[in-house]
């Protein structure tokens, strides 16, 4: 994901006029705080998900000979590869006319990058489909270091790869395409480059299910943007919550940069591409860790439980989404 950064404000004035514009937020806007229900306890808890297959598919995409998965090198071939043995693997179709992959170029500054995109089709009569997405490039080798990327983003890929295999074995109602995004750290260069060339037509998209930076919270935290935009989603998180083991935070989807407030991330990843192309989108991340875009961020600072228990989580959200998708 690209750097999320914001700047608080500075002496004890600010923070009140900060608190005067939270409060004035929270009244002005009536989706600005989300009432969610406590999450689900372990045994309650949703499980869909192969744990030891999940936190595999992570060290595999975070191993040194992937060398950080940047655009356009080996590494970023080599984790391509594996995403489409994947997809074939579980038993899905391969999205465009062509196969799997999807090669795109931008000018002379993106170049060998290509977005890679598998098709679960649905048992129902509707011509609507869900996309599922993930981007699996990230940083490479910078001044000869390695940038592993575990969490930013093969945690992503991971439940991106765990969904697809879930819903291949049973099937949706809604068509479901699982596309595992390129460039997205060079200017959402691989989501743009989809929905120009798009294996179904932009209005056929119900929703995009964005997953990026899935993996390490201290407080077991995954943040939920798009309820803002599309106020139908609040009832599918409040569901998806009764059965998740993990605290599911509404929200970083609300436009402006009021002085102390939180920042908007509508537009901070693949999805937002989606949002300006109309697409109502939903988007899980943790909020940013130490080791965000260093080269710390390694497969063995992830905890399996929270890890596997979000995946679960997301697998349940694309459950109800399925059932409940507006008409």
């Amino acid at each position: 994901m690209p750097p999320r950064s914001c700047r608080a404000p500075a002496g004890l004035a600010a923070a009140i006029v900060a608190f005067l514009w939270v409060l004035a937020a929270a009244h002005a806007d009536p989706g600005a705080a989300i009432s969610m229900p406590p999450p689900a306890s372990p045994d309650a808890a949703a499980r869909h998900v192969d744990r030891e297959a999940l936190m595999a598919a992570v060290r595999t995409l975070s191993a040194p000979e992937y060398a950080g998965r940047r655009t356009g090198t080996p590494g970023g071939l080599a984790a391509r590869r594996f995403i489409v043995r994947q997809f074939e693997g579980a038993g899905l179709s391969a999205a465009f006319a062509t196969g799997f992959v999807q090669p795109f170029h931008r000018g002379g500054k993106i170049r060998g990058a290509a977005n890679v995109a598998g098709l679960v089709r649905g048992t129902g009569s509707g011509t609507r489909a869900i996309v599922v997405s993930a981007h699996y490039d990230h940083l490479g080798v910078r001044d000869g270091v390695v940038h592993p990327g575990a969490d930013d983003n093969a945690s992503g890929v991971a439940v991106l790869l765990a969904a697809a295999k879930h819903f291949a074995s049973e099937p949706p109602r809604h068509s479901m395409i699982f596309v595992a995004f390129d460039a997205e750290e060079l200017a959402l260069a691989g989501a743009k480059a989809f929905v120009h060339a798009p294996p179904v037509p932009v209005g056929r998209m119900a929703i995009n299910v964005n997953l990026d930076m899935l993996a390490r919270s201290d407080r077991r935290e995954i943040v939920a943007a798009g309820a803002y935009h599309s106020p139908w989603l609040v009832p599918v998180l409040e569901q998806v919550q009764r059965r998740a083991a993990v605290r599911i935070v509404p929200g970083r989807d609300r436009p402006g940069r009021r002085p102390g407030s939180r920042e908007d991330w509508t537009l901070l990843s693949d999805h937002g591409v989606f949002h300006q192309a109309g697409v109502s989108f939903l988007y899980f991340g943790v909020e940013d860790h130490g080791d965000y875009h260093r080269p710390e961020d390694t497969a063995d600072k992830i905890d399996p439980v929270f890890f596997g228990d979000v995946a679960d989580m997301v697998i349940e959200a694309l459950i109800v989404l399925d059932r409940d998708l507006p008409r």
